[in-house]
């Protein structure tokens, strides 16, 4: 079992940054992929940013060049760094894991992802 705790979200005006926290505890040496998923009311939970064992990533295309994905093995963290938000980037952000090394070929395929955090609210005013 792998747990993981989001923290980092808020209310921010368009333009603005936000720096979400993954803190992922349990078992997190079987972890092959992790990821950001975000749910807008409505709206389908989309993969927004992922990120495999070997570090390679993958992004939506509506976020390329404004959100940077990264992990820290030594503090079991991951993190997704979000610049020139917009108000459609208004959301609860959750943090995912995956133990199936299959996540490697589609890191965004949210069935691959078997542990899911509470989320993160993030609001983006215009």
């Amino acid at each position: 079992q792998v747990q993981l705790v989001e923290s980092g979200g808020g209310s921010v005006q368009a333009g603005g940054s936000l720096r979400l926290s993954c803190a992922a505890s349990g078992y997190t040496f079987t972890t092959k992929c992790m990821g950001w998923f975000r749910h807008a009311p409505g709206k389908e939970r989309e993969g927004v940013a992922a990120i495999a064992s070997d570090r390679s990533t993958s992004y939506a295309d509506s976020v390329k060049g404004r959100f940077t994905i990264s992990k820290d093995n030594t503090k079991n963290a991951l993190y997704l760094q979000i610049d020139s938000l917009k108000p459609e980037d208004s959301a609860m952000y959750y943090c995912a894991a995956s133990d199936d090394s299959g996540c490697r070929r589609w890191l965004l395929l949210r069935a691959w992802y078997k542990y899911w955090g509470q989320g993160t609210q993030v609001t983006v005013s215009s």
